[in-house]
C-alpha cells in the first residue's frame, strides 16, 4: 500500500508527537511505502509553532491509498479536509488524534479556530480514527462523535523495542561479558557508596513553549519542601524555556540539585532510565494525552509518578507501577514523592511490576500486528 503519513513535527525535535510519528512510519514502513509529508521535508508557505501551510498537499496527495494523518495540525489539517472534499473518493484517511486543541495564547486560539471549525467534517471524512487511548477520547472534545460512532475508533497504544529499552540488570546478557562486568561494579559502587541513600529522580520532556503543560514549574515546588529526602533531579530535554526554568530552581534554592541535561540519544537516554529511581510526570492538563516516556520508562523497570490525567492514568496501574497525583497540584506530588521515596520495597515491587506491563502491552512487535491488521 501506498501511504502518505502527515505529521506537524517530526525528529530531529523531541516531542511526543514527532516521536511517535516517527516510530508509526518505521513500523508501517516494514510492509507499505510511506512518505513522509511534514515542514521538516516540504516548505511551509506560513509556519507559527507547529502549524503550517503545506497547499502543496493538495497535488502532492494524488495516487495514494491511504492518507495517514497526525492530528492536530493547524494549517494542514484543513488542507487535508478540502483534498477529501474535492476527491472523496480517492485515498482513504485515517486519522490518529493525538491530543484536544488547547491553544495557549490569544493568538494561538484565534488561528486554532479553523482547525476546530471543521474537525467535526474532518472526522466524519475519516474511515478510521486511531488513538492511544480511548480513555483520553472519552473525556476529550470529541467524546460526543466517539458516542455516536464508536465503531470508527480503534486503541492502538505506543509500542517499543523492548530489547532495546530494558532494565539495567539485562545489560548482563551483553556479548561483551568483561564490559557487562566492568558496568556490574561500576553500578555497584554507585549504588552503594556514592549515591547511597539519594533519590535520583528523572524528567524527560520538551522545555519550550509547547510544552508548558509538562509541569515543570510544579515539579520544583513540589521538590523545594521536600526536606525529609536527600534527592537529585535530571532533566532530559532542551527548548526555549531553557533558561526559564534555571532561574526558577535558583530562586526556588533547589539549583543545586537539579541538573539540566539537554537532549540526549536514545542510548544515554536509556542509561538515565536505568540509574533513575523515579519518573516524574506532573503534567497540568489534556494537552497531555498519554506520556510516551511513562512506557519509556516502564520498559526499562523505572516506576513512575504521573498526573491523573485522562489517557496518561490508563497508561499504567495505580499503586501497581506507579503513583498518580491531582494535576498541577505540587503538595500532592510533594506528598506522593515523600512516601514512594521512603519505601524502597514498594519501589522494587512496582519496578518489577513496571517491566512485566511492558512486556504484557507495549511490546513493539504485539503493537506490529494491531497496525498489518488496518492495512488490507
Amino acid at each position: 500500500m501506498k501511504i502518505a503519513l502527515i505529521a506537524c513535527a517530526w525528529p530531529p525535535y523531541a516531542g511526543g508527537m514527532a516521536n511517535s510519528a516517527y516510530r508509526i512510519s518505521q513500523i508501517l514502513s516494514a510492509r507499505h511505502d510511506v512518505t513522509e509529508f511534514t515542514p521538516h521535508n516540504l516548505k511551509a508557505w506560513l509556519k507559527r509553532g507547529h502549524g503550517a501551510f503545506l497547499p502543496q498537499l493538495l497535488w502532492k496527495l494524488k495516487g495514494f491509498d491511504y492518507i495517514y494523518l497526525h492530528y492536530p495540525f493547524f494549517g494542514t489539517a484543513e488542507i487535508v479536509w478540502f483534498f477529501k472534499l474535492l476527491h472523496p473518493h480517492g485515498p482513504k484517511l485515517i486519522i490518529h488524534y493525538h491530543m484536544d486543541v488547547v491553544a495557549s495564547s490569544p493568538l494561538n486560539q484565534l488561528l486554532s479556530w479553523p482547525s476546530i471549525i471543521l474537525r467535526q467534517s474532518l472526522l466524519k471524512k475519516a474511515d478510521l480514527i486511531v488513538s492511544a487511548s480511548l480513555d483520553y477520547i472519552k473525556n476529550s472534545q470529541i467524546k460526543k462523535y466517539y458516542l455516536a460512532h464508536p465503531e470508527k475508533f480503534q486503541e492502538i497504544p505506543f509500542g517499543l523495542n523492548l530489547h532495546q529499552f530494558k532494565p539495567k540488570k539485562l545489560n548482563q546478557t551483553a556479548d561483551n561479558k568483561v564490559e557487562a562486568y566492568a558496568q556490574k561494579i561500576i553500578h555497584y559502587v554507585n549504588d552503594n557508596f556514592i549515591k547511597k541513600n539519594r533519590a535520583r529522580l528523572l524528567f524527560v520532556g520538551g522545555l519550550d513553549r509547547a510544552h508548558y503543560f509538562k509541569g515543570l514549574n510544579k515539579l520544583f515546588l513540589a521538590l523545594s519542601g521536600l526536606t525529609e529526602t536527600d534527592w537529585r533531579l535530571t532533566i532530559v530535554g532542551e527548548g526555549d524555556q531553557a533558561e526559564h526554568y534555571q532561574q526558577l530552581a535558583t530562586n526556588l534554592q533547589i539549583d543545586k540539585k537539579v541538573k539540566f541535561a539537554g537532549r540526549l540519544d536514545d542510548l544515554e537516554l536509556i542509561r538515565r532510565y536505568q540509574s533513575a529511581d523515579l519518573l516524574i510526570l506532573p503534567s497540568i492538563n489534556n494537552n497531555e494525552a498519554f506520556g510516551l516516556v511513562l512506557i519509556e520508562a516502564l520498559a526499562c523497570g523505572l516506576p513512575v509518578i504521573a498526573s491523573d490525567l485522562p489517557g496518561v492514568r490508563d497508561v499504567f496501574r495505580n499503586w501497581q507501577e506507579g503513583l498518580l497525583v491531582a494535576p498541577g497540584n505540587s503538595d500532592d506530588l510533594r506528598s506522593k514523592l515523600k512516601f514512594i521515596l521512603s519505601r524502597e520495597d514498594l519501589r522494587q515491587k512496582m519496578a518489577q511490576s513496571a517491566r512485566s506491563l511492558a512486556e504484557q502491552k507495549y511490546d513493539e512487535n504485539k503493537i506490529k500486528q494491531q497496525w498489518s491488521k488496518i492495512f488490507i
